[in-house]
């Protein structure tokens, strides 16, 4: 395996699979540009060591048909100011046009090929796809963390055309060694913050953490699960019925293993899911029939925020309430202000991905954390401890 620091890309064409899925808006304009801000050092790195790169990602789902609403055309101008260089497109990924293209690249340019996703080829792992892709280019360069766990053919399948030519992208060596210092390297207290809808999104990131951890915090609507398996009264909060005694095998595994398993002891209720409806605060073993809990309470914030600011590793998953809305935004707020301040104090903190990142945007902590991961789902099932394919296809 080669590493992007040292290779040598003078007169080579570089193949670099980046994570370009980014939201537009009905204007086709940006609205958060944050995984194209990851992926500039890379390309950046490539055309400044002599060689050309070829861009290949996907956008959105379009199903394997072409779409303007989809097509990577829209974010060519915001790449070409951020590389200071102009990008060439080309409206295709595979086919004459783009072997052309491809072929006439010389070093130190930049050509971006259409969403690979018009093709369903791509996310069925098409070895022949990922051919016609490999065929372009001399080395290949995976900086996509948000689809490393799919083994898709421009993620894992393309990387067995290249032998030893092939290596990650620095979006993917931080991730690596985010997940490293975190989960091997971690100074105690090591503090796990997992929220979110519901317990089955995360059972084994949790089962994982319990063998890790010292303080295991949980918030969010999945919380009312495991009050409801103590035997208290939720209202008419979020609960899954048939995850009730896994949420018991987990109050008692994290007894077993000594670990501190915290939860919310407050939640802001509201008679119904709406922003100006009415509100109330209650203790969540004792919710008022009709109502449901939207956001940890007064209470819970003191409690999880204490815990926070004694950690020196912190890892974070899911927001602790509706942080959507403003009137349920506080908990999920208060968290983050938290992880900020113990961070300043000196802890790691890793926000995984996902909603987690999208709250650390949102309250303005982006730089007063040690590392936001880019790879929502790929994050959760690297921690989880499963193999990602297109981690393992460089890897081989």
């Amino acid at each position: 395996m080669q590493n992007i620091s040292t290779y040598d890309f003078s007169g080579k064409k570089a193949m670099v699979r980046v994570d370009f899925n980014v939201p537009l808006n009905d204007k086709f304009e940006i609205t958060d540009e944050t995984r194209i801000n990851a992926a500039i050092p890379t390309i950046k790195q490539i055309i400044k060591n002599g060689g050309a790169a070829i861009i290949m990602s996907h956008l959105g789902r379009p199903k394997g048909e072409a779409s303007e609403e989809f097509s990577l055309k829209h974010i060519l101008k915001a790449l070409s100011q951020k590389l200071e260089v102009e990008v060439k497109f080309v409206s295709d990924c595979i086919g004459e046009g783009v072997s052309k293209a491809a072929l006439e690249l010389k070093s130190g340019e930049v050509l971006l090929l259409e969403n690979l996703r018009f093709y369903n080829e791509e996310t069925k792992g098409d070895p022949a796809f990922a051919k016609k892709l490999a065929d372009l280019a001399d080395v290949y360069v995976n900086d996509a963390f948000g689809t490393a766990h799919r083994a898709h053919a421009s993620t894992a399948i393309i990387a067995s055309y290249f032998n030893e030519e092939k290596m990650f992208g620095f979006v993917i060596e931080d991730e690596l060694e985010a997940v490293k210092q975190v989960i091997e390297k971690n100074e105690r207290p090591f503090t796990a913050i997992m929220g979110g809808a519901k317990i089955s999104d995360k059972i084994l990131l949790i089962e994982q953490m319990l063998d890790k951890v010292d303080n295991l915090i949980v918030g969010g609507g999945m919380s009312y699960t495991f009050f409801k398996a103590l035997g208290g009264n939720v209202g008419s909060s979020l609960v899954e019925e048939d995850k009730l005694n896994l949420a018991k095998t987990i109050l008692d595994l994290a007894k077993e293993k000594n670990v501190n398993l915290c939860l919310p002891a407050d939640s802001v209720i509201s008679s119904e899911f709406s922003n100006s409806a009415n509100q109330a605060t209650e203790e969540n073993t004792n919710i008022s029939d009709g109502w449901m809990g939207l956001d940890i309470g007064p209470k819970a914030i003191e409690d999880f925020s204490e815990i926070i600011m004694k950690s020196k590793t912190i890892m974070w998953n899911g927001p602790m309430g509706v942080f959507e809305m403003s009137s349920f935004e506080n908990g999920t707020k208060s968290i983050a202000e938290a992880i900020s301040r113990a961070t300043k104090n000196g802890a790691y903190s890793l926000i995984g991905g996902g909603d987690s990142a999208a709250a650390i945007t949102k309250f303005n902590l982006t730089n007063e954390v040690s590392y936001i991961s880019t790879g929502g789902g790929a994050l959760l099932e690297f921690l989880e401890g499963k193999e990602l394919p297109g981690i393992k296809a460089i890897m081989d």
